[in-house]
């Protein structure tokens, strides 16, 4: 890693201290010169931090992003990655997606931090994908950002009809999408999903594994949904952390009206290392997950109406 000039440390340091007062002025022309002097700068809880400039823009914040008028390709599909690090399963990831998706597929990386250089290796497979990858960056990280957020601006920056949402650790090992994008066309069907569960009836404190059909949940592993639904119902931006997002999020598409499915037959994917939560800090992990499963519990707890139907 490059070492900080002394002289961009010190425009950092008078940055802060000209944020502190409040003189948001000040701190935009000493940002704009830390970036002409080749440095992003990112503000953390604790401060800041300096990394070079990489070979691409990058927008301050989501919000930044969600006003980028660069115009998006259009697409039957659209898949949503966030990116929030491990390189390796970037491109492990993206280079499935690329060998395997149809060729109307368009993939979408929201990179948030570049940590550990992961944006810009999803950057550099951008450039040999003739098209079929964009990459949104952003400087701020995934903990600042948060799950449902960033899940959340995927769908708007996406205007495919069709939107999937996937987990890095999921490899696809053939065509995945188009049995989910099938299975889309069904009667009232919002949602279709590699996995699914059931709400455990008995003290809705737990998800029981479903089989194929129709189910209470679908995880974010891998599962496709209709971008308008998505659009009108779209995660709970208070879901910080993506455990026990996606169970609130699948009660939400119900609670509104939808359908979700698991295909029949098994789908040509197989999970790596799950990040996400082996490789997440475990108090985080454990408080974000609590607070996303007491606010499902709040919003749908008894509401056996909205489940799917069981068989008698």
């Amino acid at each position: 890693m490059s070492e900080v000039p002394r002289e961009v440390t010190e425009l950092a340091e008078r940055r802060q201290v000209a944020r502190l007062a409040r003189d948001f002025q000040l701190a935009d022309v000493l940002r704009d010169e830390i970036a002409a002097a080749g440095w992003v700068l990112l503000d953390t809880p604790d401060g800041f931090q300096l990394a070079a400039k990489p070979p691409f823009r990058s927008h301050p914040t989501l919000a930044d992003a969600l006003l980028d008028p660069t115009p998006a390709g259009r697409s039957d599909c659209g898949v949503g990655l966030i990116v929030d690090g491990w390189p390796d399963d970037v491109r492990t990831c993206l280079t499935a997606l690329l060998a395997f998706a149809p060729s109307t597929v368009q993939i979408i990386v929201l990179d948030l931090g570049n940590v550990d250089g992961a944006g810009l290796v999803a950057h550099e497979i951008s450039l040999e994908s003739q098209g079929r990858v964009r990459v949104i960056h952003v400087a701020q990280a995934l903990e600042q950002v948060g799950w449902g957020r960033a899940c959340g601006a995927l769908i708007e920056l996406d205007p495919a009809p069709a939107h999937v949402v996937m987990d890095l650790s999921s490899v696809l090992t053939g065509d995945a999408i188009t049995p989910l994008l099938n299975a889309l066309t069904e009667p009232g069907v919002v949602g279709a999903g590699w996995r699914g569960t059931n709400v455990d009836l008995s003290d809705w404190r737990s998800v029981v594994d479903a089989g194929p059909g129709e189910v209470d949940v679908l995880l974010g592993y891998l599962m496709i949904v209709d971008a308008v639904a998505a659009r009108a119902t779209p995660p709970s931006p208070k879901a910080k952390f993506y455990r026990n997002g996606d169970l609130e999020w699948s009660l939400m598409l119900r609670a509104a009206g939808g359908r979700l499915v698991v295909p029949t037959g098994s789908l040509p994917v197989v999970q790596a290392r799950h990040r996400g939560y082996h490789d997440s800090d475990p108090e985080l992990r454990g408080r974000e997950s609590k607070r996303n499963y007491d606010r499902l519990l709040q919003q749908f707890r008894g509401r056996v109406e909205i489940l799917a139907p069981r068989s008698s």
